[in-house]
C-alpha cells in the first residue's frame, strides 16, 4: 500500500496540526494535536507489521515523515486521504500491542488523539491483570530495594511554574539524586520508575515497583494551586478510605487475586478461600500502611528542618500510586511550584540535592532501625555497623547558632564541633558546615 503525504483540506472538518512522540524503555506514545474533536478507529496488520489509524473527516497539516523515530518500533509514518477519511499508517520494525484514546483540551493543549505502542517482545508491557512469577525466599543478604517514582513525564508535564519550570523536570532531577544517595549506602539499591522524559500510567508505576519486589515505593511531586501564595512541602500516605477501596478491588477481582502479595516471598490469593484471602490481604496492607507512616514521618521531619511544611503532620489521601497492598508507599510534594519563591528554590540544583538528601536519609534511617530479615542491612546491624555517612552541609544564615544547627539536623553539638574541627562555637553567616550522620 502506498500513501502520499496529505495536506490540509478545507472540505474536512478537522485537521492534525502536530505530532509529538515520547519514547519509554518498554513503550512508545504518539500524541496527535487536533484543532477539533474527532472519532477514530485503529487496527493492526501483519506481513509486514503495521498499525493503521483511520480518522474520518480529517486532514493533516504536518509532514510526519520528518518526525524522529529513532529508538521506537516505528520505521516510517505514512498518511493519505481516502474518500472521507485520513489514514495514518505506522510501518513497524517489530510487533506491538497498540491502544488509543482521545483527550479533551486542557490549559496547555487542545484536542488530542493518543496512540500507545507496547513492545510485543523483549521488555513486554504486561497487562494490569497479568500474574506475577512467584519469588523464592532469599537465603543470602539481599539488598533493600527502593522504587523511586518521578511523577508525570512525557506528554504530561505536571504542574507549571514561573521561570518556565515544569514539575516533570524538577521531580526527575530530585528522583535521580535520591537514587544516587541511596545507592551509596551498602545494602540498598534504588530503581527509578521512569529514568527519562516519558509517561508511565499510575497503575503502571505501582506495578513496576511490585515487579521489582520493592521494599518501599516513594513518589516525588511538586504541588500547584490557583493562588501563588500557597506554599509548603508535604508528605502523604494512603487514607483509610483509599485502603478500604483497594482491598475491595483486589478481593473482587479474580485476576488481581491471581497476583502476588507480600513482597519478597509473596503468596497468591488465587487458591485461598474468601475468608483466608481477606485475612492475608489485610495483614499485608496493615504492615505496608504501618511502615508507610513510619517512613513518611521520618521524611517529613527531615524536610521540616529546612523547608516550610504545608501541614505539621503527615497527610492522608487515596492517591492511586499509594495503593500497593503489599509495598509501603509514600508520596512527597516537594513544594508549590506555583509559588514564585518556592519555584525558585525547586529550580536550584543545590536545593534539589538537599530535598533528595532529606528523603534518602529518612528512608535509610527507617530501614536501619527496622531492617527486613535476610538483608545485608540486618546483618550489618547485628555486627554493630552504622549507616554509611551521607555527607550533608548547612550554610549558616542570620540567626543561626551552632546549637540550633545541631538540633535541627539531629546531631550532638559536640559531634558537629568535632566534625568541622571548630575550636569554639563561633560561626559566621555564609559559612558552610558539614553535618555528620545522625
Amino acid at each position: 500500500m502506498s500513501l502520499a503525504i496529505s495536506i490540509a483540506n478545507p472540505a474536512f472538518s478537522a485537521a492534525i496540526e502536530n505530532l509529538r512522540l515520547w519514547k519509554a524503555p518498554d513503550s512508545t506514545r504518539l500524541v496527535f494535536d487536533l484543532d477539533s474533536e474527532v472519532k477514530h478507529s485503529l487496527f493492526a496488520l501483519d506481513n509486514p507489521d503495521r498499525i493503521v489509524i483511520d480518522i474520518p473527516n480529517s486532514s493533516a497539516t504536518k509532514d510526519f515523515s520528518k518526525v524522529d523515530l529513532s529508538g521506537s518500533p516505528i520505521k516510517r509514518i505514512r498518511t493519505g486521504l481516502q474518500s472521507d477519511k485520513l489514514r495514518v499508517v505506522l510501518d513497524l520494525s517489530q510487533r506491538v500491542e497498540p491502544s488509543s484514546f482521545s483527550l479533551v483540551p486542557n490549559d496547555q493543549y487542545g484536542h488530542r488523539l493518543v496512540v500507545d505502542l507496547g513492545w510485543s517482545g523483549g521488555a513486554k508491557i504486561e497487562s494490569e491483570t497479568a500474574p506475577s512469577t512467584p519469588v523464592a525466599l532469599p537465603t543470602g543478604n539481599r539488598e533493600i530495594v527502593i522504587a523511586v517514582d518521578a511523577g508525570h513525564g512525557g506528554d504530561d508535564p505536571g504542574a507549571l511554574g514561573p521561570y518556565r519550570l515544569r514539575e516533570k523536570d524538577v521531580v526527575l532531577a530530585i528522583a535521580k539524586e535520591v537514587k544516587r544517595q541511596i545507592d551509596a549506602e551498602p545494602g540498598f539499591r534504588a530503581e527509578l520508575v521512569r529514568s527519562g522524559d516519558y509517561y508511565v500510567s499510575l497503575r503502571g508505576r505501582t506495578r513496576k515497583a511490585r515487579k521489582l519486589n520493592a521494599d518501599l515505593f516513594v513518589s516525588i511531586h511538586a504541588d500547584a494551586a490557583q493562588s501563588s501564595k500557597a506554599r509548603g512541602a508535604s508528605v502523604w500516605v494512603l487514607s483509610n478510605r483509599g485502603a478500604s477501596s483497594e482491598m475491595g478491588r483486589w478481593l473482587a477481582s479474580k485476576e488481581n487475586s491471581a497476583d502476588l502479595i507480600g513482597g519478597v516471598g509473596s503468596v497468591s490469593l488465587e487458591d485461598k478461600d474468601e475468608t483466608l484471602a481477606s485475612v492475608l490481604l489485610d495483614m499485608s496492607m496493615t504492615y505496608a500502611r504501618t511502615s508507610s507512616s513510619e517512613v513518611a514521618g521520618a521524611v517529613h521531619e527531615n524536610i521540616a528542618r529546612f523547608a516550610k511544611m504545608h501541614k505539621n503532620y503527615v497527610e492522608k489521601a487515596g492517591f492511586v500510586v499509594l495503593k500497593s497492598p503489599d509495598i509501603p508507599s509514600i508520596l512527597v510534594e516537594t513544594g508549590f511550584i506555583s509559588n514564585p519563591s518556592e519555584a525558585k528554590r525547586l529550580k536550584d540544583s543545590s536545593y534539589q540535592k538537599r530535598m533528595a538528601r532529606a528523603i534518602a536519609d529518612g528512608i535509610v534511617g527507617h530501614f536501619w532501625s527496622k531492617p527486613p530479615a535476610a538483608t545485608l542491612v540486618a546483618t550489618l546491624k547485628q555486627q554493630g555497623k552504622q549507616p554509611a555517612t551521607i555527607e550533608r552541609s548547612h550554610k549558616v544564615a542570620p540567626g543561626d547558632s551552632l546549637s540550633i544547627i545541631a538540633e535541627r539536623n539531629g546531631v550532638s553539638l559536640d559531634s558537629l564541633r568535632r566534625f568541622n574541627q571548630l575550636k569554639s562555637d563561633r560561626i559566621r553567616v555564609g559559612q558552610v558546615l558539614k553535618i555528620p550522620a545522625g
